[in-house]
């Protein structure tokens, strides 16, 4: 656990690749569920901050 919070805190591709496909997967399943209208209102959103991130993190030194 703290090894993860140093590579995020030092910008290493790893950590921050995975929060990046975190949210990218939260946003999917925001968009696929039927319940909560909120969630899928701001699931296009969360996915999209989740794609750019990934494609500036993947930029990130290992």
């Amino acid at each position: 656990m703290m090894n993860f919070i140093n590579g995020l805190l030092k910008c290493r591709r790893g950590p921050w690749e995975m929060v990046a496909t975190i949210l990218i997967a939260a946003g999917v399943i925001m968009l696929m569920q039927p319940l909560v209208l909120w969630l899928y209102t701001y699931s296009f959103i969360v996915t999209l901050v989740g794609t750019v991130m990934f494609i500036i993190v993947s930029h990130f030194p290992e």
